[in-house]
């Protein structure tokens, strides 16, 4: 079953017909799916499990009793965030038999009273547990939520409680407050944790608060966003720019107006590209960690509406938010059994990291966070409309390059998608989960990514013949864009202990055509011999033609097929220089749209340990959503490529690029060494 709205009003919403009243249906919805598990009034936020390898409470941890309580805490608060404005928009709504209103906040109560079946530990018993040793606990990022939703609900809940039990509630959320917190993104859960209770009028300790903002400013890297650890992802989005105008409003405009103040820019800023994120439908990208979040990355926008002097337009923003709402809520492998899938589309374990348990999708509940604001609201009265999409012709390409970020991505006006290209990346040998969320070589919104082996998509992949043994890039530096061409490179298997010179490696450059990208990039090798595979996109296979097509000096394989909705799908992979042979490889359980898919891919070998042979990789992969013919020049665009070098294998020198078109690419690696950054 599908999430199909009541009521929609196509001269509002022309994209999606979706609006207010729109999204709390969908609320309903989902809480419907979700209670249909909660069996009694007096029972936790706990749903079926469908994974039970990875994800946590893990059966033989050590700290078993600690993930339960942790669990029981993600269900209640992450729930919340869903329930929260439902239940401010109908405050006696009943799902299942239960008042959605008196549920939680009795679940909020016992979830804080020690003792209680339901209780999910105090901070100083967790400390205790964990014989004293400094650790943070997942119960600290569920406070954050808990604090947002009461601070919403306060006439529905909130202000329901006697002192006495605002006192134990507030006692509770001051130890992990003032605790030990995960040095990154969780800094700003201890901020909204401290800045509630200082609204409240409890007592708290402003150094530590000082302490957590100046270091949160300070993780802020350019372009609109935050670097989380070694990498750029929707933490950025979803975390440090929904909390932080959160904190401005609860604590920072009065208290700290430097700190607000550059909040507020650095959120401004992100306004000026973020919409551009996303594709012609909205769709949000599957692309870093905790992909089970889905649309959450959508709350920035409304984290940006909740400042002072918000730089959003809200009518693009809307038409994303319910763009990308709709992406997942109109998927019959969404919901399994009523909860959302331990995956992006359906379930889909490569991407499950151990951190999550059943309940912690439920974070994409932040996208409901819009619903903060009033009926009233610009974001809610205003027409959507597309933006960029409405700009671009049948075959222009808006591109945007962030330097700060490493990031670039560009809108295709010919099919609609979203090309994201990245770097700045690093990863731990063998860290192939880390790979497939940061070192692809482009993430498209139309095609998430797949998992693989010996073949990756969007991945070189390097088996040292001598050994047998496969490599894949788990660094990539960023070059820059210039003239048109993005450069960046990638290491196999780099680690800080073996000299750049002695690492095999891969120069990168691509730039976009109307239906994707063309590479001509170039190998940087120490030792042969080698083998390397490069696969396109991975392709939904629920009945797929197969066509192999050749122009010379090019060979081509194009697939024609459906994704898992029904939706035509086209795609061609086209090999010119640097490529021995293209072949296909069938797969099952590693796309996360589809059981089946395929994935074309190029393959070559350099077998002489020394000798002039071809450095350079020429190829091009393109996608439609339909089936409507790619014309011949789309499939083959080169007219030519142009080496410096007179035995053409791209030694040395510039490599120049000329289309059918008549456009040119003059690319060249020479000078990268003195500009490459991590």
């Amino acid at each position: 079953m599908v999430f199909k709205p009541k009521e929609t009003d196509y001269q509002l919403s022309p994209y999606t017909g979706l609006t207010r009243d729109s999204w709390i249906a969908a609320g309903e919805y989902l809480l419907t799916g979700m209670f249909g598990h909660i069996p009694s009034v007096d029972a936790p936020v706990v749903v079926p499990r469908t994974e039970h390898e990875i994800t946590y409470p893990h059966e033989n941890g050590k700290v078993s009793g600690l993930e339960k309580e942790a669990e029981y805490f993600e269900g209640l608060a992450r729930s919340l965030l869903l329930a929260a404005p439902v239940i401010h928009n109908h405050p006696d709504l009943v799902i299942n038999g239960i008042c959605l209103r008196d549920y939680y906040k009795n679940q909020i109560l016992r979830a804080c009273t020690e003792g209680d079946a339901n209780f999910v530990g105090s901070y100083r018993q967790l400390q205790e547990m964990a014989k004293g040793k400094p650790r943070h606990f997942q119960q600290t990022v569920e406070t954050a939520a808990l604090v947002i939703c009461l601070d919403h609900c306060r006439k529905e809940i909130w202000d329901t409680y006697e002192e006495a039990e605002k006192d134990l509630l507030a006692d509770f959320l001051s130890g992990y407050a003032h605790g030990n917190t995960a040095p990154q993104n969780w800094r700003l859960f201890n901020m909204l944790d401290l800045a509630f209770l200082h609204m409240e009028g409890y007592p708290i300790d402003h150094d530590i608060m000082r302490d957590h903002a100046q270091t949160i400013l300070h993780f802020y890297a350019g372009d609109g966003w935050y670097r989380d650890g070694h990498a750029f992802d929707y933490y950025s989005c979803w975390a440090f720019q929904m909390y932080a105008p959160i904190w401005n409003n609860w604590y920072g405009y009065e208290h700290e107006p430097y700190l607000a103040k550059r909040f507020a820019e650095n959120s401004n800023l992100l306004m000026k590209t973020y919409a551009d994120f996303f594709d012609r439908d909205g769709f949000t990208m599957m692309w870093g960690r905790s992909n089970i979040y889905r649309n959450a990355a959508t709350c920035a926008f409304d984290g940006n509406m909740l400042l002072e002097n918000p730089a959003v337009d809200p009518g693009r923003a809307r038409r994303i938010a319910s763009g990308s709402l709709l992406q997942f809520l109109s998927r019959e492998d969404f919901l399994v059994d009523g909860v959302p899938s331990m995956g992006f589309y359906g379930m889909f374990a490569p991407l499950i990291q151990p951190y999550s348990c059943a309940e912690s999708p439920y974070w994409f509940g932040k996208s409901f966070m819009n619903l903060f604001l009033p009926a009233e609201h610009p974001y809610w009265t205003a027409t959507e409309h597309n933006g960029t999409w409405e700009q671009l012709g049948k075959t222009d390409i808006k591109e945007t390059v962030l330097d700060a970020p490493a990031l670039c991505f560009t809108n295709h006006g010919a099919n609609g998608e979203t090309i994201l290209r990245t770097a700045k990346v690093v990863k731990d040998v063998g860290d192939e989960h880390g790979m497939w969320n940061y070192s692809k070589l482009s993430y498209n919104s139309k095609y998430p990514w797949e998992s693989g082996k010996s073949v990756e998509t969007q991945q070189y992949v390097l088996n040292d013949m001598t050994v047998g043994d496969y490599k894949k890039a788990n660094v990539t530096f960023w070059h820059g864009w210039k003239n048109g061409v993005l450069y960046r490179r990638q290491f196999f298997n780099y680690n800080l202990a073996t000299e750049m010179s002695s690492l095999q490696g891969v120069n990168l450059a691509d730039f976009p055509v109307p239906y994707g990208l063309i590479r001509v990039d170039k190998l940087r090798l120490f030792q042969r011999p080698i083998e390397i595979t490069l696969g396109a996109y991975g392709f939904p296979d629920n009945g797929t033609a197969v066509s192999c097509l050749e122009e010379t000096g090019a060979k081509a394989i194009l697939l024609k097929g459906r994704d898992f909705c029904g939706r035509e799908k086209q795609m061609a992979m086209t090999l010119y220089d640097g490529w021995d042979s293209i072949q296909i490889l069938h797969s099952e359980g590693t796309n996360p749209d589809s059981p089946k898919s395929i994935v074309i891919y190029g393959k070559l070998e350099r077998k002489k340990q020394y000798g002039y042979d071809p450095y350079v990789m020429v190829s091009q992969v393109i996608t439609k959503e339909s089936h409507d013919d790619f014309t011949k020049a789309e499939i083959f665009p080169i007219e030519s490529v142009q080496y410096t070098d007179s035995q053409c294998c791209g030694g040395y020198g510039p490599v120049t690029v000329t289309l059918k078109t008549g456009a040119q690419k003059v690319i060249e690696f020479e000078g990268m060494e003195g500009n490459l950054q991590l």
